[in-house]
């Protein structure tokens, strides 16, 4: 496993676990998930993965729950992060759902405690004095933000008087916007980006196509898993795999050290299973070469998916669609 280079209480493994997934119907994964999950967060820590993230809207707070419990009495070994649904951020308000987190998680102290997204009326001066007082008491180590542009993430740090440590943002081959403006700064001031969905919900791990559409109401969602886009994303899949049959890797794994080459980036892709965080895991020690990456990154430049507005008369046709076949 390998790390970020900056000064943190804990060490940060370019590698994490992110885990949406705990407690969450939406993903589809059934009610034996919970025990397995317990598994995958076992296994990650044997592998040397030290940060685990979770949020409070997650499952509604099951996913915190899981999350502590499988951590166990290994919980001060690791960095444990959190966010914090921002509803109504006002100082009072922070500084309660902290400690509502904390004791879900079972912990005593919050390693990161984050802003899950930007509230467009409420002042980030005002969420940033809670977290102050919640560092200045020790309820939480490091504070970040989740969904910010570049100038919100300044203005918080300048508010809260402290380095924000992080910004959590959706950041994949197909995402990569943060590569404009995020990552130069990360790098330059010494922050960190957190990559959520580095795998675009496993569009990236060429698992589907459009004969193979994925199922589950969240990828059914996201309209890269049109058939349309499916069919699209075919040479950027096919480029992969080429690069991750030299490295004796999968599609997978070489999409999360595209994003892993930047030294201020890491990755929180979740895992289905113990030998998908194994494979995640691994990713972290693949080294692309100045070509590779140089190829990777042109095919991502190419793939042109329908988004927005233009996909969403696909959008309703899938959402409704009835069942083929008997």
């Amino acid at each position: 496993m390998r790390f970020i280079a900056l000064e943190t209480p804990k060490p940060l493994s370019k590698i994490g676990l992110g885990t949406w997934q705990f407690g969450s119907r939406e993903w589809g994964y059934g009610p034996d998930f919970e025990r397995q999950a317990a598994q995958i967060v076992r296994r990650a820590m044997e592998l040397g993965v030290t940060v685990f993230d979770t949020a409070e809207i997650y499952g509604f707070g099951r996913s915190e729950r899981i999350l502590g419990a499988a951590l166990g009495d290994d919980r001060p070994k690791v960095a444990v992060a959190t966010k914090i649904f921002p509803v109504v951020p006002v100082a009072a308000v922070v500084q309660q759902r902290a400690v509502a987190s904390a004791a879900r998680l079972g912990v005593t102290s919050i390693d990161l405690y984050q802003v899950h997204q930007p509230h467009p009326l409420v002042a980030d001066h005002t969420t940033m004095r809670g977290m102050r007082v919640l560092q200045d008491v020790g309820l939480v180590a490091e504070v970040g933000v989740s969904n910010y542009g570049l100038r919100r993430w300044q203005v918080a740090e300048a508010a809260l008087g402290r380095r924000v440590l992080s910004n959590q943002v959706r950041y994949s081959m197909l995402d990569r916007a943060p590569e404009q403006d995020l990552l130069p700064y990360a790098r330059q001031a010494g922050r960190v980006v957190i990559a959520y969905s580095p795998l675009a919900q496993g569009f990236l791990s060429g698992r589907y196509d459009a004969k193979n559409p994925p199922s589950g109401a969240v990828r059914r969602a996201n309209p890269y898993f049109l058939p349309e886009n499916l069919e699209r994303g075919a040479t950027l899949i096919e480029t992969l795999r080429q690069v991750a049959d030299a490295h004796d890797a999968t599609p997978s794994q070489i999409a999360l050290a595209y994003l892993l080459r930047h030294p201020n980036v890491l990755a929180i892709p979740g895992a289905s299973g113990v030998e998908q965080m194994e494979r995640n895991a691994a990713a972290a020690d693949i080294d692309l070469a100045d070509d590779e990456y140089a190829a990777l990154a042109e095919a991502a430049k190419r793939f042109r998916p329908v988004t927005g507005l233009a996909a969403m008369p696909a959008m309703v046709r899938a959402r409704f669609a009835r069942p083929t076949g008997k």
